[in-house]
């Protein structure tokens, strides 16, 4: 007798829920990026639930809601000034105003071009490309702590500089007091917002280009 097929998670009826991408690219209920959107309903349904999980009122455990929101706030800062950079720093002032002006500040001395970095000694070595390797001073210490400060400087590594990831890298989070599935819950945050802000950055730019917004059989 054959297995069971593996049950998959239905996607929540069209209106039964607010969905931050159609939402933040302005995304009409009806209209026909609306519709487009509906092709793909299970992409749609674990977008929504993969923001719910991370920064829900549910969201907690090893990272608060603050450190969730701050680490947000400075990844799609750090991509621009978007909608979702909006969104992000709007949460995070609502929880704890000081803490978004201190994030703000970090976005401005952390802002680059890139990806850039080292690859490992090899053949890639000749697509080493310089640049910032960014630090929290000691003014932003003293306002996000060692944890946060960290935590910040982990995301610029894997937002600009992924090829320098490391388990050195991995070891100074756990060295500034965040546990093993702390980390592991950080990199899914940077991962989950890049994915995010590409996203609602096409969605808009789609959305603003009424013919292009034709569905292809």
């Amino acid at each position: 007798m054959s297995a069971a097929p593996a049950s998959r998670p239905i996607p929540a009826p069209p209106g039964a829920r607010t969905d931050l991408v159609d939402t933040l690219a302005g995304i009409a209920p009806g209209s026909a990026l609306e519709q487009l959107r509906s092709r793909r309903p299970v992409a749609r349904f674990h977008t929504q639930e993969s923001e719910e999980a991370l920064f829900g009122a549910s969201a907690g455990g090893a990272v608060t809601q603050q450190e969730r929101s701050a680490v947000a706030a400075f990844v799609t800062g750090l991509h621009g000034q978007g909608p979702l950079a909006r969104h992000a720093h709007e949460r995070l002032a609502a929880l704890d105003p000081a803490l978004s002006l201190a994030i703000r500040r970090e976005i401005g001395s952390a802002r680059a071009e890139g990806p850039f970095g080292r690859y490992p000694a090899g053949p890639l070595s000749a697509e080493d490309t310089a640049g910032l390797v960014y630090a929290v001073d000691e003014t932003g210490r003293t306002a996000l702590g060692p944890k946060l400060a960290a935590a910040l400087e982990h995301a610029h590594l894997l937002v600009f500089r992924p090829r320098e990831a490391s388990p050195s890298a991995l070891q100074s989070l756990l060295d500034a007091g965040w546990t093993t599935d702390a980390v592991v819950t950080l990199s899914q945050i940077v991962a989950f917002l890049t994915f995010q802000i590409r996203v609602v950055a096409g969605l808009t730019v789609l959305n603003a280009h009424p013919a292009a917004q034709e569905p292809r059989p």
